[in-house]
């Protein structure tokens, strides 16, 4: 049997390494340690790596993959091809709904540029040049983003009501999460209203990060949440009202 370092997994996986530490803290992904206190890793670790990347492809989140890996390591195909299937049936699902929501932006697009070639009338811009069409249109919705507050942000997350609809094994499994998410941060700093924490800018980092975040929000709206990706790391700003520094404390140290 084989032992890799993370050096060489890294190396033989074409994953950083960054990430497959990242994958050990979120379950994903197990490591023995030498003596000296080193990760080594066996061949099965490179198989498992490879089914991982293979959901990502899929466009599958890390939870239904860490499901997934569960099923997978009883080797029963099978049970995987069972456990696999409605996961994709809802991903094709999602991809139809963007197609379609990109389908009608396209084609809202190509009639305001069908507009803009036509004659520009003299003097300034009208309300039937063409210019300001799509504002009268009606938009296309882009599940990417939550709407936010017509206040500013800074001013919102203050006087919110400090309410969670979360209920208690919910949160337990959702702060369980965070401490994952966590014990990857590279640095943090109390700021006020909150905290700032710094992580490696990791792909897979990112995308949960701005998962659970986006959860939080939906759950408790009065925390408040800035991420700014930069090359080397990821910035992550979190604010609540002095009503909910106890659970901003908990969830976050």
């Amino acid at each position: 049997m084989s032992a890799y370092r993370i050096s060489q997994l890294a190396e033989i996986s074409r994953i950083p390494a960054t990430t497959l530490r990242f994958y050990e803290t979120a379950g994903l992904l197990s490591a023995e340690r030498t003596a000296s206190g080193y990760r080594v890793y066996g061949d099965e670790a490179v198989e498992r790596l490879s089914f991982i990347s293979s959901a990502k492809h899929l466009g599958l989140p890390l939870e239904e993959i860490r499901d997934l890996l569960e099923v997978w390591e009883q080797g029963v195909c099978a049970q995987v091809r069972q456990r696999m299937l409605p996961m994709v049936t809802d991903r094709i699902a999602d991809a139809d709904n963007r197609i379609a929501e990109l389908s009608a932006f396209a084609a809202r697009l190509a009639g305001v540029r069908d507009e803009l070639t036509g004659s520009a009338p003299a003097g300034a811009c009208g309300p039937d040049c063409g210019c300001f069409t799509a504002t009268t249109a009606t938009p296309v919705p882009v599940p990417l983003e939550r709407s936010r507050p017509t206040r500013p942000p800074e001013q919102a997350w203050r006087d919110a009501p400090v309410v969670c609809t979360l209920g208690s094994g919910e949160y337990d499994e959702r702060a369980r999460q965070w401490r994952q998410v966590l014990s990857a941060a590279t640095g943090r700093e109390e700021i006020d209203g909150g905290l700032r924490v710094w992580f490696p800018s990791d792909p897979d980092l990112v995308a949960e990060v701005a998962r659970l975040a986006a959860a939080e929000q939906s759950c408790c709206a009065f925390f408040d949440f800035t991420m700014q990706l930069a090359p080397d790391r990821l910035t992550v700003t979190v604010r609540a009202p002095a009503a909910a520094g106890d659970l901003l404390s908990e969830l976050f140290g």
